[in-house]
């Protein structure tokens, strides 16, 4: 009874962190789309967070603010990531930003591990690689083939694919260097809003007054709470509850997800090309997860 409920527990978390993640990829197109700047979104992000997590500072261990891993992090995680995804979705529909983002992880993280440690890809995760490589392909149609494009679209598909690539960096050294994620979650988000705030406040342009109130508080309460607050503390229940493993699996869910929710939420056309993109990218993030379980024949079977 306590491990089916335990799983259960589990599924519901994933399930969350899921819906959450691929809420991430349409509400920051949302405010790509209004007349916020990037830097009020990541303002909007960074202040939230920090006024929530403020009260659980004093518990970080002795010595985290002289920890310069730790502050390197702030600034790869925090600061350069947000900046340059916000920036990105001022530019380009969420299914881009579906493929580019959540789906290229498993092919960014493999190959920044390989760059930091000469870590090997195992042969099966080479599969799951190559299912992602195709669905970028997919995406790069219109720009390989001479189709519908723009180069605005063109540099917002760059910006999201080096947020994919730094948020990568971010995972790798997280893990490399042992720190725990809701130790990361906390000073983050309060470093970054201590380095970041004052300078958006002094210099950055703003566009807070050209919006109503009902944007700051949805992108506000989404980016701070959501996707940096909520979304952690479920993913490590699901991750304790499950496994890694299988929840990565369901983890592959989000791009097809998110990509597929735009159309009708924010009036965004998917295209045939989109369509195969988004599938090869969650299949491939699928494999990519579970490396050492899943075969050719399991992917052919799951394409059907």
């Amino acid at each position: 009874m306590s491990s089916s409920r335990d799983q259960t527990i589990g599924y519901l978390a994933a399930a969350g962190t899921v819906a959450i993640w691929s809420g991430f990829i349409l509400i920051s197109r949302l405010g790509g789309k209004s007349a916020l700047t990037p830097y009020d979104v990541l303002a909007l992000r960074l202040g939230v967070a920090a006024v929530l997590l403020l009260p659980f500072a004093g518990s970080l261990r002795q010595g985290a603010w002289r920890n310069g891993r730790l502050w390197a992090l702030g600034l790869i995680g925090g600061l350069l990531y947000g900046v340059l995804v916000y920036a990105g979705f001022k530019f380009v529909p969420a299914a881009h930003g579906a493929i580019l983002l959540p789906g290229m992880q498993p092919f960014l993280v493999a190959a920044v591990a390989w760059l930091i440690t000469r870590q090997r890809i195992p042969r099966e995760r080479l599969i799951g690689l190559l299912f992602i490589a195709l669905g970028v392909g997919f995406v790069a149609q219109p720009y390989i083939l001479g189709g519908t494009w723009t180069a605005a679209m063109l540099f917002g598909d760059a910006l999201i694919l080096a947020s994919a690539a730094v948020w990568a960096v971010y995972s790798v050294l997280a893990k490399r260097w042992g720190f725990d994620p809701w130790t990361l979650t906390r000073f983050v988000a309060i470093s970054s809003a201590a380095l970041y705030l004052p300078v958006y406040a002094l210099w950055l342009p703003k566009a807070l007054d050209a919006v109503p109130m009902s944007t700051l508080v949805v992108q506000g309460l989404y980016q701070g709470v959501g996707a940096t607050i909520i979304a952690m503390l479920l993913f490590l229940k699901a991750v304790k509850n499950l496994g890694a493993e299988r929840v990565g699996a369901l983890i592959a869910l989000v791009p097809v997800i998110a990509g597929v929710a735009a159309a009708p939420l924010l009036g965004e056309a998917l295209t045939g090309w989109l369509l195969a993109g988004l599938a090869c990218v969650s299949l491939g993030a699928f494999v990519a997860a579970r490396p050492a379980r899943v075969t050719v024949m399991q992917v052919c079977g799951a394409a059907r």
